[in-house]
């Protein structure tokens, strides 16, 4: 089938889908003001004529059809840099897609317990691809009491779980949580929250499932509230992408959309292989990040005539210093990519878990240095509206005024922007995100344990101890 235009996305949302935002039901989600920004933002990405962007969004897959790059399976090095060039000019609500590179990463593992499930899905990977159907990573689960186990919760649906097996597919009762752009996409693609035990069958559960199936029910939160002001609001104005509370609510799953349905030995294997891509995600977004942090420190030096000052120099140097090791990690674990039997490249697994734990445990501290470099300011600055009012502009253009070259309105929307991104609506989102995004950092030491090669570290060690590592 062809590409949609953005005109076929906005109609493929009116199926029926249910969706609540701020206690209320809203059955078209299309002409709801709540829902406007993030659905344009969704729709710039079906632009494919767009001649800036609009080639990076496609690519020619092995049936000489044309698709999504989102979709395209990475052979190479060249591959892996394309995809994280079109990451960085592509929304969140088209990048959660990726969880179809989770899937087919494991495919090969999969399909050894059950060939029927690596069938199920290479099929929903081609009938995503092909429709140009855009779909959810669905994995947290409330989890209750994280002392016990999913089997031991005082009520058995705060980890989602197979309710009942029929000849013609399965039926599932829980939730997910922190689910991006649930919903504005088409599939909800479902994956085990972590390992689960062997009497844990039930809880280990994978399968993609349409938005409108009866019982899924989606109540939504974002970063800020519809119609900010661009100017006041840089990042929250463009950024608001909601996040699901998922309910199902006894949902029929048919057996050719079921990925894994009580094979314990697989659980893990799934959630691991999405925290891959996740995390590669996240770290496309903090190379963006770091280096805008960078621009805004030294605008505000400049601006403020401290260009020259030691201490703000060294703080910059410090925003440097971050950026850098973000990029450069990104650009190894590209690099130094691993590969599946099947031939699917994917980031080096230690690098990505290494720089992802790097970026959330010194974000805090980096963000520190802006606040530190913008003052007080960075809060207190004025609206537009009181900049375009004649009577109190006048007093912001005279005491905002540094020096000549420094443009008054110029220094408003840098220090807005800093506002925005680090201390305001889609900062505190932030602030969370740097952390918890593809798992917290226990998540990311589980990995680096996991894949580092600590046999030859500890013969290396005993060698230069001058001890016998063969011992």
């Amino acid at each position: 089938m062809p590409l949609k235009t953005p005109e076929q996305y906005v109609e493929s949302l009116r199926d029926g889908r249910v969706t609540y935002w701020d206690g209320e039901r809203i059955d078209d989600i299309t002409t709801h003001p709540r829902f406007r920004m993030p659905i344009d933002s969704v729709k710039a990405d079906y632009r494919y004529d767009d001649p800036k962007y609009g080639a990076l969004r496609q690519y020619q897959t092995e049936d000489g059809s044309v698709a999504h790059r989102i979709f395209q399976i990475p052979r190479d090095e060249a591959d892996l840099n394309t995809r994280v060039e079109m990451m960085n000019h592509t929304s969140i609500g088209t990048l959660v897609t990726g969880v179809y590179m989770a899937l087919m990463s494991v495919k090969d593992a999969v399909e050894k317990v059950n060939p029927m499930y690596g069938a199920n899905i290479e099929r929903m990977y081609r009938y995503c691809r092909d429709n140009d159907l855009r779909a959810a990573e669905v994995i947290t689960d409330p989890k209750g009491d994280r002392k016990r186990s999913a089997a031991q919760q005082d009520d058995p649906d705060l980890y989602l779980r197979i309710v009942e097996r029929r000849k013609d597919g399965i039926v599932v009762r829980g939730a997910k949580l922190h689910i991006t752009a649930a919903s504005l996409v088409h599939e909800l693609v479902v994956m085990p929250t972590k390992g689960m035990k062997a009497e844990e069958t039930d809880y280990a559960v994978s399968f993609s499932i349409p938005v409108n199936a009866p019982g899924v029910k989606i109540i939504n939160r974002s970063v800020a509230g519809p119609d900010l002001n661009p100017f006041d609001y840089p990042a929250s104005s463009h950024h608001g992408m909601p996040e699901g509370f998922v309910v199902f609510d006894d949902v029929f799953v048919p057996w050719d959309r079921v990925f894994l349905a009580g094979e314990v030995e697989l659980a893990s294997k799934l959630a691991q292989s999405l925290g891959l891509w996740e995390r590669t995600g996240g770290m496309v977004e903090a190379v963006r990040l770091s280096e805008l942090f960078v621009g805004l420190a030294q605008l505000v030096n400049e601006m403020q005539g401290k260009d020259s000052d030691p201490v703000t120099q060294n703080s910059v140097a410090e925003l440097i210093a971050y950026a850098e090791m973000l990029r450069m990690s990104l650009d190894y674990a590209c690099r130094h990519y691993e590969k599946t039997p099947s031939g699917m490249v994917f980031p080096n697994t230690l690098a990505i878990n290494a720089a992802k734990y790097y970026y959330a445990a010194n974000y805090h501290q980096t963000v520190r240095y802006l606040h530190d470099l913008g003052g007080g300011l960075v809060l207190t600055l004025p609206l537009e509206a009181d900049l375009r009012n004649e009577e109190s502009g006048k007093y912001i253009r005279k005491y905002l005024y540094t020096k000549a070259g420094v443009n008054v309105e110029t220094r408003m929307r840098v220090y807005n922007l800093i506002r925005d991104l680090t201390a305001d609506a889609y900062g505190g989102w932030q602030f969370v995100v740097a952390l918890q995004a593809g798992g917290g950092l226990p998540a990311q030491r589980v990995m680096m344990r996991r894949s580092y090669n600590m046999d030859q570290a500890k013969k290396r060690a005993l060698s230069a101890a001058g001890a016998d590592a063969s011992e």
